[in-house]
């Protein structure tokens, strides 16, 4: 049974104080760009240098997959942190957890940035490197959840598509700011480099921070929130009551974002050392291919989310799992030849233009199916778990499998499964198909909330 909690009419919102749905869009997108700049500049890190100055006494191959290794550990702290972010924001507001996440998760990668190498304080070094990650993870596992539901729930009815993109364009956004980050410093010689340039990516994250605070601090609470709130339908137990009336739609959401989650890093980070160690392309070759991708998705996602107003959402991702299924092995070819320009072009084709329908409509997708009561645990518990079955070690078994074959056929194979297990999902989550569907999706929302 759910139990809702008295009214408290502390934090309720002035309907003259509520914030535009553009300005909402667009702090969401900063600030999602502010989260996955921090959360990225690790991964590319992780290929780059992590290796060389935390594994050092490792086989190039091992210290490549003690990493990636480190860098999925973070997704193991995402859905203890969606859970708790989930939680706070069903319970206390959307706001408030977001400006929390950005701190916690920027102090994190500026303490990275400080961090003595392995040759400095021994295994320590790694120890700590490992403990900072989680820390990022637990941040962000309440980041996305937040930022979707200020923009959607922010967004008139016939416009959540569209508005709902701008905290999906932060994951790309996010990524080429890292990327450029890394692309300005690996241009020093490599002793400086791995000496003190790799830091300043990640000192850098402390003036984002204060950027990210500005905006956010300057919204105003989300309306779907507040009329939760003037109900007196506060859930007590967000979380647990999301499991207990959504879980068939949390576990679809998980399966959904599968094959969304995989090629982001198999794009961001395990490419970029595919790249250098198997195809023979440079650094900076590698790192200027995942930028102009970046930003490549960056336009195309609102686009993207903007038709799924008019020919529905579940279309839309179903459009773009299938696309990720059938570009990646002509991906891989070009990737193969060891040419830059066909290096850079299998990213446009995969992580700028393929992806690009799915990630458009994640937000509006799967924030409208579930009750505005537990919205925020029910998207958070979804996207961050299957972060964790699917994107947090997906650099590292696409290392281990062309390792054992030799063959990137296994790593193709791989990321083709992904995308069958997100077509089976999303084709079996909660609505229709086209513009009805998605209005459908809307109707559904508002009849099991009373409005």
């Amino acid at each position: 049974m759910t139990t809702r909690l008295p009214r408290t009419g502390q934090g309720t919102e002035a309907p003259a104080k509520r914030t535009s749905p553009l300005r909402v869009a667009l702090a969401s997108f900063i600030g999602t760009t502010v989260e996955y700049y921090d959360f990225f500049i690790y991964g590319t890190a992780a290929a780059l240098v992590f290796p060389t100055l935390f594994f050092p006494d490792a086989s190039p191959l091992m210290g490549v997959l003690l990493s990636f290794a480190t860098f999925g550990v973070g997704f193991l702290a995402r859905p203890i942190g969606g859970i708790v972010f989930g939680h706070y924001g069903d319970r206390l507001g959307r706001k408030r957890m977001l400006v929390i996440s950005l701190v916690g998760m920027g102090s994190a990668t500026i303490m990275m940035g400080l961090l003595p190498s392995y040759a400095q304080i021994g295994v320590a070094a790694p120890i700590l490197l490992t403990l900072l990650r989680l820390a990022q993870g637990f941040a962000v596992g309440g980041e996305w959840g937040g930022a979707t539901l200020m923009a959607v729930e922010h967004a008139p009815t016939a416009r959540k598509g569209f508005y709902g993109s701008f905290a999906q364009m932060g994951a790309p956004a996010g990524t080429a700011t890292a990327t450029m980050a890394f692309l300005a410093v690996s241009q020093l010689p490599d002793a400086q480099f791995l000496s003190w340039g790799w830091r300043l990516p990640f000192l850098f994250s402390g003036v984002l921070i204060v950027v990210g605070l500005v905006i956010r601090l300057s919204l105003s609470e989300s309306p779907d929130f507040a009329a939760v709130r003037a109900k007196n339908a506060v859930v007590k137990v967000p979380a647990a009551e999301a499991w207990r009336s959504h879980r068939r739609e949390i576990l679809l959401v998980a399966g959904t974002f599968l094959s969304q989650g995989v090629f982001s890093y198999i794009c961001m980070a395990y490419l970029v050392s595919y790249g250098t160690s198997v195809a023979g392309i440079d650094r900076t070759s590698t790192l200027l291919g995942v930028f102009v991708a970046g930003i490549v998705a960056v336009v195309l996602y609102p686009v993207f989310g903007s038709l799924s107003d008019r020919l529905g959402r579940k279309t839309m991702y179903l459009t773009g799992a299938i696309a990720m299924a059938v570009t990646i092995w002509p991906a891989f070819k070009l990737i193969e030849t060891g040419d830059r320009w066909l290096f850079m072009a299998a990213l446009v084709m995969v992580f700028g233009v393929a992806m690009a329908p799915a990630a458009g409509v994640t937000g509006s997708l799967f924030s409208m199916v579930f009750r505005s009561d537990v919205r925020y645990s029910g998207v958070s518990i979804g996207y961050t778990l299957s972060q964790l079955i699917g994107s947090a070690f997906a650099p590292t078994i696409a290392t281990a499998l062309y390792a054992y074959s030799g063959s990137s056929s296994p790593v193709v194979a791989y990321l083709v499964l992904a995308s069958l297990v997100s077509i089976i999902c999303v084709i079996k989550l909660p609505g229709g198909w086209g513009r009805q569907g998605a209005r459908e999706q809307l109707v559904r929302d508002d009849v099991l909330n009373g409005r």
